[in-house]
């Protein structure tokens, strides 16, 4: 059994915390053998946010703060997408792609490429060439 890490799990009033003989009652900790929320570590959204609360600056100031942009440039910008066509025959039908924003380009991909979750935009670069050769 593991206890909710809440910073004023405690504090919460509700039946489920209450523990102790007549007259000697009190409010504690959830104590639970699974949790749902912060990986398994908070009994509610309310504890899980209590302790981000208290914790923040100490982390971000532990694990370090971003002091400049991330970035995505273009050539690492693909993704997949599908779009909706259409019902027909009892089946639906979707168009799929390699999509990249940053370069306005949308390529036509098989639903088998758009499922196969090794397959890239790079496998897409190899074909074409091994195509050309």
């Amino acid at each position: 059994m593991k206890y909710c890490q809440g910073t004023k799990c405690h504090t919460y009033r509700t039946k489920d915390r209450i523990r102790g003989t007549k007259g000697s009652k009190s409010y504690q900790t959830r104590r639970r053998s699974s949790f749902y929320y912060g990986k398994n570590n908070f009994c509610s959204l309310n504890c899980q946010n209590d302790w981000i609360n208290k914790n923040i600056e100490h982390a971000l100031n532990h694990f370090g703060r971003i002091t400049e942009p991330n970035k995505v440039l273009c050539d690492q910008a693909w993704y997949k997408d599908c779009r909706y066509l259409n019902h027909s025959n009892g089946r639906s039908n979707y168009n799929h792609y390699f999509v990249n924003d940053l370069l306005a380009q949308r390529i036509p991909i098989t639903e088998q490429q758009y499922n196969d979750t090794t397959y890239c935009h790079d496998s897409l670069v190899y074909d074409k060439l091994a195509k050309e050769l």
